[in-house]
């Protein structure tokens, strides 16, 4: 480990976090990781886990101790119907997290520091459309973010770099792209869509009926994690300190991300749309020329495979829960 730099990564107790601490074990860094809350379905693989309110700056200046570089994951967010109904609450915690966070990192001398922005930065405007042009990273401005979180974000990333310009702080940016995989969020209200949709199909039976939000023909891309945090490792380690889109390129209709679904738990299902529900944004792609300019690479692994992973980890979930009938258990092909 000589000459590798201590890491700290924050939301280690969510998704991504939790994954990606797993890989930079797993190639051998020192990694502590902070959260709210501990990971939900597997123990850390942290040399350290402290559960600290990132909000507050006390908590800051004590999860950013000793280390070199920040992977900065924290954030209260969450899918479509939870980032809609709780503006205020999203605006605040995040922008407190993001500001203590890179004030304490560079205060404790930590030598890089990797913000985790979103999509949500794009303006609404380009974005009215099934059929989106793919979204460039100059496409930000003029701003017109999705309220709350979207705002949060472009805002923070404008902090990241006046630190850069300002104090000479290393900082790197990172704009995600709808990321899936197993061991995240399925229920409860924050869950991302294809986490949501492996749930609920999941649960009915063969030629049964499943709620989609919207008419289903709104579009996105899908991220599979071990991509994800290969992006971020590699981001990281570059001297591009700009935003960067972090997503595939492949873009689908919810309607035919539900057929996916049902087609790797071998089930043919009827879809109800609800029009009253949240849907966000009617189409978001990423651009992924600058992504391959400045890494040289970009996310491969196919939908349908990390489908299948994602929905095979749901569906085991539910089961030992006991909440797949037994004439439902099993159907999925693997």
């Amino acid at each position: 480990m000589t000459g590798k730099p201590r890491i700290l990564v924050t939301g280690a107790g969510g998704f991504i976090g939790h994954h990606l601490v797993r890989r930079l074990k797993n190639e051998g860094f020192w990694v502590r990781g902070v959260d709210i809350k501990a990971p939900e379905f597997e123990p850390t693989a942290a040399d350290e886990f402290a559960l600290l309110d990132l909000r507050l700056w006390d908590a800051c200046l004590e999860a950013t101790r000793n280390v070199g570089q920040v992977y900065n994951l924290a954030a209260d967010m969450g899918g479509i119907g939870y980032i809609t109904a709780n503006h205020a609450d999203i605006s605040r915690n995040n922008t407190l997290i993001n500001t203590h966070m890179l004030e304490a990192s560079r205060a404790n001398g930590a030598r890089r520091f990797l913000f985790s922005s979103s999509a949500c930065v794009y303006p609404q405007y380009k974005q009215n459309h099934a059929d989106v042009t793919p979204l460039k990273e100059a496409d930000a401005i003029p701003a017109d973010p999705e309220p709350g979180y979207g705002w949060e974000k472009l805002f923070a990333e404008e902090l990241c770099r006046y630190y850069k310009k300002d104090y000479g702080f290393e900082t790197r940016i990172v704009r995600f792209h709808n990321v899936y995989g197993p061991l995240g969020t399925y229920e409860g209200g924050k869950e991302k869509a294809p986490a949501a949709i492996s749930r609920k199909v999941a649960l009915v039976e063969d030629g049964g009926e499943i709620e989609v939000w919207g008419d289903g023909e709104q579009t996105r891309s899908f991220m599979y994690i071990d991509d994800c945090v290969e992006g971020l490792i590699r981001l990281m380690a570059s001297d591009y300190a700009e935003p960067l889109n972090l997503g595939t390129d492949r873009l689908v209709t919810i309607n035919q991300l539900i057929d996916l679904v049902s087609n790797v738990a071998g089930k043919k299902l009827k879809k109800r749309h609800d029009l009253s529900k949240p849907q966000g944004v009617r189409g978001r792609n990423s651009d992924n020329t600058l992504l391959n300019r400045v890494l040289g690479w970009e996310p491969s692994i196919a939908l349908e495979e990390g489908l299948r992973t994602t929905y095979s980890w749901i569906e085991s979930e539910l089961r030992k829960a006991g909440r797949v009938p037994a004439t439902v258990a099993g159907q999925a092909a693997r």
